[in-house]
């Protein structure tokens, strides 16, 4: 079970999980959406969500060559956990960082 949720609870693969959710992509779209992540970082995490089942890579005979990401019916049922994941961050980001700001002032006190 732990290496399961390692996979689909690593950030890369939630923001992967989120976007193709909405509908299929390119690579370089996903890379845009998904904003600081790295080429080499973005290829790895579709390698591993394709491994795992979740996605589905179709290459187009244009030219030059077009690829797609797809989530597959296992990744589309991983799709709306994960999409409540993110709404609960969304609605929770500013608690959780005024909860930082308290324990960081607690710790650089002493307390």
């Amino acid at each position: 079970m732990a290496d399961v949720l390692s996979r689909i609870g690593d950030k890369w693969s939630v923001f992967a999980v989120m976007l193709l959710g909405e509908r299929d992509h390119r690579f370089a779209e996903l890379q845009r959406g998904m904003g600081a992540v790295s080429k080499r970082m973005l290829s790895l995490t579709l390698k591993r969500l394709e491994r795992d089942g979740l996605v589905i890579r179709t290459v187009f005979d244009t030219v030059p060559p077009s690829v797609s990401y797809a989530l597959t019916p296992l990744g589309r049922s991983l799709h709306g956990v994960v999409e409540a994941l993110g709404h609960w961050a969304v609605d929770n980001q500013s608690s959780i960082e005024a909860a930082r700001q308290r324990f960081d002032g607690e710790v650089a006190l002493g307390e």
